[in-house]
């Protein structure tokens, strides 16, 4: 079974190491070269993207997410079982889908007939991820995710949530993603405008990905075109 990994975070970022370990190491990671955090469903269309074959199974795409998506699937490896992209080091819940890179790579392989999952970590403030843990808890949903149907042009988005440690494992839910909207605010400094919209201070309607994430469980949403 051929996978595709890629991320938004950067081919040296840990998230993707977790993921490639959460996959046994099957996974072939054709992952842009640079941090690209938030940016979105963007492609290059008017220049070269640079691809630097690192081994067999590392690709350096000098493009965004979405580009490394339509580069594997057109040339690298047509025809893949799954395009899986994360893990991402932040959440990607509600409309945090249109903005992130993650799920814009896999949003792609949708469009181009071809099964995804974005696997994000919610980080609380600014402590650190396990990353050895978030790769055990992707790997379970991965084996389930795997084995469900999903319909032509839908994908998965699954965001894990930031335990501390010691405590259990967190439950899995099915739910909706929340549409409402993120905090916005600006510090201003003569003409420069600084975003300070605090993260966890967004609506969090009850039962839908964001208020099931914040609550310590694993929020799973299928998505469509």
């Amino acid at each position: 079974m051929t996978l595709i990994l890629t991320n938004d975070d950067g081919i040296d970022a840990p998230g993707i190491q977790a993921l490639q370990k959460a996959v046994n190491g099957k996974g072939t990671i054709v992952a842009p070269k640079d941090h690209l955090s938030g940016c979105g469903h963007q492609v290059t269309t008017t220049g070269p993207i640079n691809v630097l074959r690192r081994s067999e199974t590392e690709f350096a795409v000098g493009g965004t997410p979405a580009d490394c998506t339509r580069i594997a699937l057109s040339h690298l490896f047509p025809n893949p079982k799954w395009v899986l992209s994360g893990i991402n080091a932040g959440g990607n819940l509600g409309v945090d889908v249109y903005i992130s890179g993650t799920v814009a790579a896999v949003r792609e392989a949708a469009i181009l007939g071809i099964p995804g999952i974005a696997i994000s970590h919610y980080r609380k403030g600014k402590l650190n991820v396990d990353w050895d843990t978030a790769a055990r808890w992707t790997a379970k949903v991965l084996a389930d995710l795997f084995d469900r149907p999903l319909e032509t042009g839908s994908f998965w988005n699954v965001n894990l949530p930031h335990l501390l440690p010691g405590e259990p494992d967190p439950e899995v839910v099915f739910c909706q993603p929340c549409k409402g909207r993120l905090p916005i605010n600006y510090r201003i400094e003569t003409d420069d405008y600084y975003y300070q919209g605090k993260y966890a201070d967004r609506d969090r309607t009850p039962n839908t990905d964001v208020d099931v994430c914040f609550s310590g469980k694993i929020a799973v949403t299928q998505l469509k075109l």
